[in-house]
């Protein structure tokens, strides 16, 4: 099952004090806006969102179509088709891809230890 990117999304409370953090390990801005309150770090085919204020808990997510430089892939599995493999096997989804629409789409699922796992397809 091909799922795209990973990262994982931090729930922070102080943006530049984690920015500055994790540039101790390496870590460099890749994308993001600091005015909006989420950056998106590198260090080499890692990666780590820092989102203030955006989500309530640290989520796992998955970019299908993207590559780990936010580069589109030419084929992928839409992010609507995961979804109804995934709700054919049972798995709960807190929210839902609208299965009408074509482009961009995202859901949630949550682990059996409550951790959110984000499906966000940006193409």
């Amino acid at each position: 099952m091909e799922l795209g990117a990973f990262s994982i999304s931090l729930a922070v409370k102080d943006l530049q004090a984690s920015k500055t953090f994790y540039g101790k390990f390496g870590f460099t801005v890749f994308a993001g806006e600091a005015s909006q309150n989420w950056l998106i770090l590198k260090n080499g085919e890692h990666v780590i969102g820092l989102f203030q204020g955006m989500f309530e808990k640290n989520t796992l997510t998955f970019n299908p179509g993207w590559d780990s430089n936010a580069g589109k892939l030419d084929t992928f599995t839409d992010v609507r088709d995961r979804q109804r493999q995934l709700k054919a096997e049972g798995v709960q989804l807190v929210t839902e891809a609208d299965e009408t629409t074509t482009g961009p789409a995202s859901f949630i699922a949550v682990d059996p230890d409550g951790n959110p796992v984000l499906v966000d397809q940006h193409v």
